[in-house]
């Protein structure tokens, strides 16, 4: 049975618990990591990495996110009625006479879906106000934040449509609406001290803010059932610290019974090593890639020093940081899963089956995603390479069994207390 247990980490001055069965019995200490063949000292801690090439395809070509990102299109609307209750409770039994509703987006990055959760949030503010025959909804003042690597000019040129769609739609019932970009990572301070009524965030806080220390990962490029123990350890740690820092940072940004509205990817089974939905699409991506060490384009040594900045947590490690960090309460969680080629749905009366386009599809969607931290380590002239032999095995496995995505969606409240 996989059992969890308790101890204590210096670097993170709580106690956490990690899976018994997970824990190293090696005392070998491991050096830093290594980036494009050459060591990194640990005080680098890969944050450099991750701040500057950890973003989504730019533009609007063939791999870029804005025409690869219909998965998360659907997950945003699968979670639109629980986003819409969770603004009705915290209007409940309380005026809207505020001035303005101050929300930030966090991990917006650029495309059709940027602006699609907050069009969902004053939707349904502006309906609240018309229950309530408030004859004004309150401004809006959004704040968009990404990595500084995001294409920030994209979301600029969408806005004149978007706030002209919302004037057109509500008349005079639509106040002013701000909206500018806040380039920089969810990781560090971002707002002054109370001032967000709602945060929201979608399909990014599974990313971490830099690679765990000392990995020793051999032929892996994520945890995987053949990773030793101290790689689980590794990922659970930084998780656990920056989970813990984000909601510490949020708490202070934030006014007392805000809300915040969180979705990303978790897992299923508590235990990593077994849990599919955890690690299989960087299985199959870490099999193409050595794919190509056959045809000479990629050596061995550069997917043993390659490590993803990624943790897809289980809803046990979820509900014990928030509880351990203890700003929030959770008024909601809940988890669902989605097919990796999101037109591969059980809605989708037209979807007819095709190994090549299935894995064509789903490969694009990861393509889109993680093509710029790929190819800032094995060189952007393997990506066609790589994605072709990703494709192609995940259109094969399809066959016997549909590759899915869990999803967890987190309802928090901030406490009644100033930070």
């Amino acid at each position: 049975m996989y059992k969890l247990s308790r101890a204590w980490s210096p670097a993170f001055p709580h106690l956490i618990r990690v899976p018994t069965s997970l824990r190293s019995t090696s005392s070998k200490s491991h050096s830093g990591p290594t980036y494009q063949g050459r060591r990194w000292p640990v005080t680098q801690a890969k944050t450099k990495i991750a701040q500057n090439i950890l973003h989504m395809n730019v533009g609007d070509g063939e791999h870029s996110y804005a025409k690869n990102s219909l998965l998360q299109e659907i997950v945003i609307s699968k979670t639109k009625p629980i986003l819409e209750d969770t603004i009705k409770e915290m209007f409940s039994g309380a005026n809207l006479t505020m001035p303005t509703f101050t929300v930030a987006e966090l991990g917006c990055s650029s495309g059709p879906n940027t602006l699609l959760s907050i069009s969902y949030i004053i939707d349904a503010i502006c309906r609240i106000c018309q229950e309530k025959n408030i004859k004004k909804a309150p401004d809006f003042q959004v704040f968009l934040n990404d990595l500084p690597r995001n294409d920030f000019n994209k979301v600029f040129e969408s806005l004149p449509d978007f706030l002209e769609k919302h004037k057109k739609e509500k008349g005079g019932l639509m106040g002013s609406c701000f909206i500018s970009g806040h380039p920089s990572s969810f990781y560090e301070i971002l707002f002054p001290s109370n001032t967000l009524h709602f945060v929201h965030s979608s399909y990014s806080i599974h990313w971490l803010s830099k690679i765990p220390d000392g990995l020793v990962n051999k032929g892996n490029v994520y945890m995987a059932k053949n990773s030793p123990p101290h790689v689980f350890q590794a990922y659970l740690k930084q998780y656990q610290k920056d989970f813990f820092l984000f909601l510490s940072l949020r708490a202070k940004e934030m006014v007392s019974h805000g809300r915040m509205f969180l979705t990303f990817i978790g897992r299923t089974m508590i235990n990593p090593s077994v849990s599919r939905d955890c690690c299989y699409f960087w299985e199959v991506l870490t099999k193409s890639l050595f794919e190509l060490i056959d045809e000479g384009l990629v050596e061995e040594a550069d997917i043993d020093s390659f490590n993803v900045p990624m943790y897809t947590p289980h809803e046990e490690e979820v509900r014990e940081i928030v509880k351990m960090e203890g700003s929030f309460t959770i008024e909601k969680l809940e988890m669902f899963q989605i097919n990796n080629d999101p037109r591969d749905d059980v809605n989708n009366t037209s979807f007819i089956f095709n190994e090549t386009e299935v894995g064509n599809n789903a490969a694009e969607y990861v393509r889109s995603a993680v093509e710029p931290l790929l190819a800032s380590h094995f060189g952007a002239s393997v990506m066609d390479s790589l994605f072709a032999k990703y494709a192609k095995l995940l259109g094969e496995n399809w066959c016997f069994e549909k590759a899915k995505n869990t999803i967890m969606v987190l309802s928090l409240k901030k406490r009644n207390f100033k930070v």
